[in-house]
């Protein structure tokens, strides 16, 4: 393994307060050979690439990820990832991907290079994230090879702008760090127009779903709308259906039933959201910041979590109550056939310098009922704090 290159300065981060976070994911010790994280304040100059500039010192607080009177009790809290967490240690792959093994699983998280192997045959640039994820029962990808699954797509705030800044994590340069056999972050130094530094780590847990979490910080006052959007893509490779699942019920009415969720065209009834989420954000009357805010559905979502079905097997995605999510889909996102399963967060305020924080997972089953998908997610909606897993489903 190639080592992390040493900063000319580094700094523990002192977190302010926040929400508490409850997570399964630790630190674990990647070996003497490894380096120690911490955020650094940095420029376009990218430390992969080999070069190098004095960083300042700062100070990083978390911040809530909604207004305050959508917040829970604020507590002092350490940072997860090497990002906000000095203590962890890592080291730099000679690959641009690792391969995880769990279970019933293996999944391969990749950076943002193209890669054309054995591994990840025909895998294109820009598609960073989980490139394949497959289980003992089935040995295909569900992803589509040429892209990925749980990708950081876009950063927004509602303003119209180029392709190159619309999908920047994406373009920006990341650095793939493993810290143990299980666990697995790509970190990314501020980038060059939304400034944002971030950090995600997949974790692959012993039942074999995948924890993600991710830690960012904006680092300069851009966002001119007064919030900060954050989304991220799945693409799934031909299912039957390309229909979402999850509990909920049409908008003005009540009551909670199983909803299939389809859009009939790309970007339109696109964006389910929280029955208690009445947020409006702001866009410029453009395609582009529409689709990402996203046209919403006649549905809102009573839990949060939802599953899609291809060959025989369900993936879910669970959030957090607190995250306020919203569930986002395309029939046509990954190419003709291939459904893009989405979702995104929006931050507001956003505070220069702070620590923001999301916890979702990933939990991919043989499927036989809706019943049988929501007994297999119901640990990890525990963990998360969703008070629907012991209702009756």
């Amino acid at each position: 393994m190639r080592l992390a290159s040493r900063p000319l300065a580094t700094t523990r981060l002192r977190p302010k307060t926040a929400p508490a976070v409850e997570s399964a994911t630790k630190a674990g010790a990647a070996g003497s050979r490894s380096k120690t994280g911490g955020s650094l304040l940095v420029s376009n100059v990218w430390r992969r690439f080999g070069a190098h500039m004095l960083f300042g010192l700062v100070s990083v607080g978390l911040l809530a990820p909604a207004t305050p009177a959508m917040c829970g009790e604020r507590e002092t809290i350490k940072g997860i990832t090497s990002l906000a967490n000095a203590s962890v240690r890592y080291t730099i792959p000679e690959r641009h991907y690792v391969v995880l093994r769990r279970g019933p699983i293996e999944a391969v998280v990749v950076d943002n290079a193209a890669v054309d192997d054995d591994v990840l045959p025909g895998h294109r640039a820009g598609y960073h994230g989980i490139a394949s994820l497959k289980h003992a029962m089935r040995g295909e990808n569900v992803f589509v090879p040429a892209y990925s699954g749980l990708n950081f797509e876009h950063i927004y705030d509602g303003t119209a702008q180029p392709r190159d800044v619309l999908f920047e994590p994406r373009r920006a340069p990341m650095e793939l760090r493993q810290i143990d056999a299980t666990t697995v972050e790509l970190y990314q130094p501020p980038t060059p127009n939304w400034h944002v530094e971030s950090c995600l780590r997949y974790t692959l847990l012993p039942d074999g779903a995948i924890e993600m979490v991710v830690e960012c910080v904006p680092r300069r006052p851009v966002f001119k709308r007064g919030y900060m959007g954050l989304f991220f893509a799945s693409y799934i490779r031909q299912p039957e259906s390309k229909a979402i699942h999850f509990l909920g019920h049409r908008r003005g009415e009540s009551g909670t039933a199983w909803i299939e969720a389809t859009s009939p065209r790309h970007g339109f009834e696109a964006t389910h959201v929280a029955e208690n989420d009445r947020r409006r954000f702001l866009h410029d009357d453009n395609v582009s910041a529409r689709l990402l805010i996203g046209d919403r559905s006649r549905y809102v979502y009573t839990a949060p979590w939802y599953f899609g079905i291809s060959h025989g097997m369900a993936l879910a995605f669970v959030f957090r109550p607190s995250d306020q999510v919203r569930f986002t889909q395309s029939p046509s996102g990954g190419g003709e056939g291939n459904p893009a399963w989405d979702f995104q967060y929006l931050f507001r305020p956003v505070e220069t310098n702070h620590l923001y924080r999301i916890v979702m997972r990933a939990v991919y089953v043989p499927y036989e009922s809706t019943e049988q998908v929501a007994r297999a997610t119901a640990p990890h909606r525990r963990a998360l704090g969703t008070d629907d897993a012991d209702r009756k489903q």
